[in-house]
């Protein structure tokens, strides 16, 4: 099947045909690396690392780039609040981000270029801009002139007359036009500073990515992608600056991803509720973060809150225990085996524009099929059901490697949750009185082991049961195990 791509540019559903047949250029901005990352930056690097493991498993010969900003006025800023310098802040931050990005099973982008590594070709397209009259010098700064760019604000919708007349832009009186952006800013003492044309000074935000991506890529590229917060002004402009300077389409498919909310409020730091991706990874497991930010549709918004997460690992459990099922009931696979049905429909999902919260639903739906052919199998298996299994176990497995999940062996994976204890806030209490309704009704029918089998699950949740006269009830260990 053919996939189908929401492009931002045409605010509809794209057939995607890549400029080069089987190959995709693809370049996400990375993060400005002044601070440490939070969830929302987690989202939009899972999201393009399942879009390059899936267009990979398709067969196409997929080339990421994905820069780091490590010159900036936030970085110059915290550098000085910190007393230090801003190339020890920004390494720092960066590896930090390597490290946040390894433990959520974020595979490393191809490229991941440094914005001041590559100045000198920055510096060219400035060049390039002002020799076609796209961009002038005032002092030692560079503005590009918007006004001089005939499609500007495509990819927003936003029309310069509208902005104009609401305007609410830092007054430059040097500026032709109030929204004219830097593409070189002039030093200021005590801050690092290039040497240009224009005199010393560094690089405005815009200019590194239109400058990295066609040193990498090309002049036109497959895929730009990023929040929806980076459409304007930041793509905004580097499709100006781009297509001022090369002549030519910039970009053919925009993709841009949703937010993320918290407790359905919008993440901030004025309210306090500012998530860093290290601080979640200490209370929640990895491949359960990942789940969380797979289970809507990446252009939707996503709320984050301890219900949500209590699904995940409840979700993630669920696959694990029928993996751990299939390992003990039936053993490895008995030959080679080929996808099957849920591979083909979760490939379907993915066809239509990414959609991982389907995906995941059929993922679920295999794990459910699988544990009532493991219920209702006879002894010896026939050579038909055993087939059933081996394949829908392979699928669940290939669906695991595109949404960066079931990394571990199951029996690694439930040693893992038993060392580290299981928060109650993680367990969802409806989920628990399922299992229990379960476990009473298998013991009602003399089925033993799946009562066993029950009650070993809500072991590994620290759960201790206690059955009465009139019922079972549940609580907390007060150790962990």
């Amino acid at each position: 099947m053919t996939i189908r791509v929401y492009n931002t540019l045409s605010r509809k559903k794209e057939i995607f045909e890549p400029i080069e047949p089987g190959r995709v250029r693809m370049y996400v901005c990375g993060p400005t690396v002044y601070d440490s990352s939070h969830i929302g930056h987690a989202r939009s690097v899972v999201v393009f690392d399942v879009i390059a493991r899936y267009m990979r498993s398709q067969g196409y010969d997929v080339t990421y780039v994905r820069n780091f900003t490590d010159i900036d006025d936030k970085i110059i800023n915290r550098a000085s609040e910190l007393s230090t310098d801003w190339e020890t802040l920004s390494e720092k931050y960066i590896q930090e981000f390597h490290t946040d990005m390894d433990s959520l099973h974020v595979d490393r982008a191809d490229i991941e270029p440094k914005a001041t590594a590559h100045i000198d070709h920055m510096i060219k397209v400035i060049e390039t801009l002002i020799t076609k009259g796209h961009a002038y010098d005032v002092d030692g700064d560079v503005f590009f002139s918007v006004d001089s760019f005939e499609g500007y604000g495509k990819l927003s919708g936003r029309k310069l007359e509208d902005m104009e007349a609401g305007a609410r832009v830092d007054i430059d009186q040097r500026k032709k036009n109030p929204f004219d952006f830097a593409l070189w800013k002039s030093s200021k003492p005590g801050e690092p500073a290039w040497d240009s044309p224009w005199g010393k000074g560094r690089p405005g935000w815009h200019i590194e990515c239109s400058a990295m991506s066609s040193e990498y890529l090309g002049q036109t590229i497959d895929i730009h992608g990023g929040g929806k917060d980076l459409i304007f002004p930041h793509h905004e402009n580097e499709i100006a600056q781009s297509e001022a300077a090369f002549g030519h389409t910039f970009v053919k498919y925009w993709i841009h991803n949703g937010f993320v909310n918290i407790d359905q409020e919008k993440m901030s730091k004025s309210l306090g509720n500012f998530l860093l991706i290290r601080d979640v990874l200490k209370n929640y497991d990895r491949e359960s973060i990942r789940l969380f930010l797979l289970s809507k549709q990446y252009r939707s918004p996503i709320d984050f809150s301890e219900k949500a997460m209590a699904e995940c690992n409840t979700g993630l459990e669920k696959i694990y225990g029928l993996l751990d099922r299939v390992e003990k009931e039936i053993g490895p696979d008995s030959g080679p085996v080929e996808t099957g049905a849920y591979w083909k429909r979760f490939c379907e999902a993915m066809d239509d524009d990414f959609n991982t919260a389907k995906g995941l639903g059929i993922l679920f739906e295999a794990v459910r099929n699988m544990n009532r052919l493991l219920d209702e199998k006879k002894d010896p298996l026939t050579g038909e059901i055993r087939k059933d299994i081996d394949s829908a176990r392979n699928d669940i497995l290939e669906m695991g490697k595109i949404l960066g999940i079931l990394a571990e062996p199951p029996v690694d994976y439930f040693e893992k949750r038993k060392s580290a204890g299981i928060r109650k806030e993680s367990v969802d209490p409806s989920e628990v009185e399922k299992l229990i309704q379960a476990r009473e009704d298998a013991r009602a029918s003399r089925d033993w082991e799946t009562a066993d089998r029950i009650r070993n699950q809500l072991d590994e949740w620290n759960i201790v049961l206690e059955d009465r006269s009139d019922g079972t009830i549940w609580k907390f260990s007060s150790e962990k195990k």
